[in-house]
């Protein structure tokens, strides 16, 4: 069945999966899934996550991480979406619970954190936050 939100399905099968107490989970790859997997595993919110070549398509193999068999990621929450999108200017970023989340801002010189965005002098779009 196509998926029409690749983000949110991305979001969302890491959050079930966390919820369900799995150590890994598998989803479908794609260029921005990669980076933003790696700034998760970056920040410590997942612990390692693989790409694995397959006939049809990759699939990204992410590990999550637990604490006191909590899952690290308390809240993924997906911000722009295909319908409305959400575009911050560098001096209108956001900080995610007072600098303990993140949020993941797609910007033209690449997807990073708010605080990479800020580093670089640049906006985009808001993605998602995590924390």
């Amino acid at each position: 069945m196509p998926v029409t939100d690749q983000i949110a399905d991305f979001l969302t099968r890491i959050r079930n999966a966390g919820k369900a107490g799995h150590k890994t989970v598998s989803i479908p790859s794609s260029k921005l899934k990669l980076a933003m997997s790696k700034i998760l595993k970056e920040q410590g919110f997942i612990a390692d996550f693989e790409e694995i070549q397959d006939s049809v398509q990759a699939q990204i193999k992410v590990n999550l991480r637990y604490y006191n068999r909590e899952p690290a990621i308390r809240e993924l929450k997906r911000v722009s979406k295909p319908g409305r999108r959400v575009y911050v200017p560098v001096d209108q970023l956001p900080r995610i619970k007072n600098g303990l989340g993140i949020a993941i801002i797609s910007t033209s010189k690449g997807v990073m954190t708010e605080k990479e965005a800020k580093k670089f002098n640049v906006g985009g779009e808001f993605i998602c936050s995590v924390w």
